[in-house]
């Protein structure tokens, strides 16, 4: 879970994951949308692949990403749940 939270705390990498919710991208199409360099964006999809949060898929001499969406999900309820905030939270409907 600690790679998750690694990889989110840049913004660079969390517009990534905000990109890639419309769809699979190129890593061409991705660099584009930033004002870094092309090894700084390399170490941006290697982060984001340790973490499992994207999975990359070479086509010909390119490569596509896609959106992991159930690893971002599983992480956040794990951290949610290590503070038992589901589990003991009041029962919003009772409460009214």
């Amino acid at each position: 879970m600690s790679q998750v939270f690694k990889a989110l705390s840049d913004p660079t990498r969390r517009r990534v994951l905000q990109l890639l919710r419309k769809g699979p991208m190129s890593a061409g199409d991705l660099s584009d949308a930033f004002d870094v360099s092309k090894p700084t964006m390399s170490a941006h999809f290697a982060v984001l692949k340790e973490a499992d949060l994207v999975h990359a898929e070479k086509i010909g001499k390119s490569i596509r990403y896609h959106l992991k969406l159930t690893v971002l999900e599983e992480a956040l309820l794990g951290f949610v749940d290590s503070f038992g905030a589901r589990s003991s939270a009041p029962d919003r409907e009772n409460a009214k």
